[in-house]
């Protein structure tokens, strides 16, 4: 049995290095991205204190397959939203621009999608392939301003390594 939680609080540097080693040992040669990434939903979960929500939005064909949206994938927290238009709230402007989203205030975020109430703060980086979004991760917490620019760095680092299994 692993226990995949770091000992004590960590400086963010140690922390997202030992994220991504546990996050590589589990999703190494597994080609079930479902599964890689409800492990590693989980490992943000575990590794990442103040969390109110943790996972995943993938990109998928919408309803009538006229185009692409976001549609919930693996996650730790409270139900959410099923599917997000690109462009609209936070993972959707993540999704558009192809760019880290850190949201210090997600009530003055235009657009702002409240699937939980208790969110206060967000951050959401997508998850690229050959230029694609192929899903966005997506990290809420109901402290307001509680992402730094360690933590987008972090996290960019997971969806680059996520990227070719997922």
């Amino acid at each position: 049995m692993y226990d995949f939680k770091p000992a004590a609080p960590l400086p963010a540097a140690e922390l997202y290095r030992e994220l991504l080693g546990a996050a590589e040992a589990l999703t190494a040669g597994e080609p079930d991205g479902i599964a890689n990434m409800a492990n590693v939903a989980a490992l943000l979960w575990e590794f990442l204190p103040d969390l109110n929500w943790a996972g995943f939005y993938r990109t998928a064909p919408t309803k009538d397959g006229a185009g692409s949206e976001l549609v919930l994938g693996p996650f730790v927290g409270r139900p959410a939203c099923i599917r997000i238009p690109f462009g609209v709230g936070v993972c959707g402007a993540a999704a558009e621009s192809r760019a880290a989203q850190l949201v210090e205030d997600v009530h003055a975020f235009p657009g702002h999608i409240a699937c939980d109430a208790a969110s206060a703060s967000e951050l959401v980086v997508p998850v690229l392939r050959d230029g694609a979004v192929i899903a966005v991760i997506d990290l809420d917490s109901p402290t307001p301003a509680r992402f730094t620019e360690a933590d987008r760095e972090g996290v960019t680092a997971l969806a680059a390594l996520l990227a070719p299994r997922i």
